[in-house]
């Protein structure tokens, strides 16, 4: 967000800085030329004042006085030039000269000379000439008349160059930019610092709600400066995600704690079924059936409590050889395998991943455990162990009956059970077990088909330390340890 709201303030300020900076570098142009205007009025009124009584007309005698004047008008003119490079001359109105330096200079038909000559004909002086700028290779042209008897005898004309009167636009332009340039910096250090202050809060939020999503249910805004609204949100998301958390936990509890408590009246419940049976006659079938339903119940206890225990649990993260592991749960259900006609088989080649050994372990007991349960007779359960960048996963795959896609996108959800097999042995939440031990280190469970029959389950984890340290943040703080084995009663909540 900072880096799309600077842009936008520093554009603005850029806007600012340049209506105001390029109308002052304007005045400054114009009042620097203003100033050189001044001074050529000056001069020329001084020129016109020596030149007001030299003579009628350009032709005809001279008076001695009329001489006087008209050398001392030539040697200021001379000298003028000399000493500024200025070209000035007093011409008649026909445009012949009066007196000129350089000699050789006259005005010329058009141009900048001629029309300040016929303006100040119009016995007006110049007062307004174009704006010179930097960029431009101009000349200075400013014309006076000479007036005798209320009427415009000569005009005084000087052609200053620009050279000099340029510079100085340019260094006034160059403390105005330096100006500009440091005001822009100061600003922009204050757009960071103010953004800074109010996005501070937004990016503590915004960590904190991330942490949330991802499990991280201990995660609070810090108290942090800002805007007083930012710091009453920060306060507000709190208490919401204080009471979200209490809730949470008191479902957790309720399960546990339900789970717990039902399981002594449920075992004394059965305790009497079975002496009632001793009572009746061996091999009733109504006594089977309530044993058959009681100890499904118990599993039922059983599994909620384990899903309790494992949705608390914090995991023991520590660089583990997955393939070892993996090839240990392969040989210690190869006999429930055999037993069954079934192959099963495993590519376990070392591999180190970060994980908690015991809670993959019991992960790895359900799916592989499910496998075997839904692999036909000579059918085959493959175990494959492999690292692929980040992560290390473990697929297995079955030649079962499969999922079809309906029942991918509900398996691992808690209860449930393909419509197919209702009546195999199982509670539903063995997978909701296997999920939530993964994913308390860090891990992850997926499903899909493989072909040409049966079910692919891939099992990830991380290979690296921040990663797992990362997500194992996601686990339930404040609950008991990984749990000791493997849950009792595991089934696969669907074929």
């Amino acid at each position: 967000m900072r880096t799309r709201l600077l842009p936008l303030l520093i554009v603005l300020l850029a806007a600012v800085l340049l209506a105001l900076g390029i109308p002052l570098a304007g005045s400054v142009a114009a009042a620097q030329q203003q100033q050189v205007v001044v001074d050529r009025i000056d001069d020329t009124a001084r020129f016109a004042a020596l030149a007001q009584f030299v003579t009628d007309g350009p032709s005809g005698s001279r008076r001695t006085t009329t001489d006087e004047r008209w050398e001392a008008l030539r040697r200021e003119l001379e000298s003028y030039h000399g000493v500024y490079d200025i070209r000035a001359g007093v011409f008649y109105r026909n445009g012949s000269a009066m007196a000129n330096a350089p000699g050789d200079w006259f005005v010329p038909p058009t141009g900048e000379v001629r029309r300040a000559f016929d303006e100040a004909l119009l016995s007006r002086r110049s007062h307004d000439p174009p704006q010179a700028w930097p960029w431009q290779r101009s000349r200075l042209v400013v014309a006076s008349p000479v007036i005798r008897d209320g009427d415009v005898v000569a005009v005084v004309v000087t052609d200053s160059p620009t050279g000099q009167l340029r510079s100085r636009i340019l260094r006034g332009w160059l403390f105005i930019g330096a100006g500009e340039i440091a005001a822009m910096l100061l600003a922009v250090g204050a757009a960071l610092r103010l953004t800074g202050w109010v996005l501070r809060p937004v990016r503590v939020l915004d960590a904190t709600t991330h942490d949330i999503a991802t499990g991280r249910l201990k995660s609070r805004v810090a108290a942090a400066g800002g805007p007083p609204e930012l710091r009453r949100l920060a306060r507000s998301f709190n208490e919401m995600a204080d009471n979200v958390e209490a809730v949470l936990e008191q479902q957790r509890a309720f399960v546990a704690d339900a789970s717990h408590q039902l399981r002594n009246p449920l075992s004394a419940l059965l305790l009497r079924i079975e002496l009632l049976a001793l009572e009746l006659p061996e091999g009733n079938a109504e006594i089977a059936s309530v044993r058959t339903e009681g100890k499904r119940l118990a599993q039922v206890l059983d599994d909620l409590l384990d899903l309790a225990l494992a949705e608390h649990a914090e995991a023991d993260l520590q660089l583990a050889d997955i393939g070892a592991l993996t090839e240990e749960r392969v040989a210690a259900w190869a006999p429930a395998a055999q037993a069954k006609g079934v192959r099963l088989t495993g590519d376990c080649p070392p591999t180190t991943a970060w994980a908690d050994p015991i809670a993959l372990s019991s992960a790895l007991d359900a799916v592989i455990d499910n496998a075997v349960k839904f692999t036909p007779e000579d059918g085959t359960v493959q175990v494959t162990v492999s690292a692929d960048g980040d992560a290390s996963t473990v697929v297995v795959t079955d030649t079962g009956p499969g999922l079809t896609d309906e029942e991918l996108a509900r398996v691992g959800d808690r209860f449930w059970r393909s419509g197919r097999h209702q009546n195999v042995k199982g509670s539903g939440l063995g997978l909701s077990i296997t999920r939530a031990l993964l994913a308390a280190g860090g891990g992850s469970i997926d499903y899909a088909h493989h072909e040409p029959r049966g079910l692919r389950v891939t099992v990830t984890v991380p290979r690296h330390a921040e990663t797992a340290a990362g997500s194992a943040g996601v686990s339930r703080s404040g609950a008991p340890g990984p749990l000791a084995g493997p849950p009792s009663g595991f089934g696969r909540a669907v074929p």
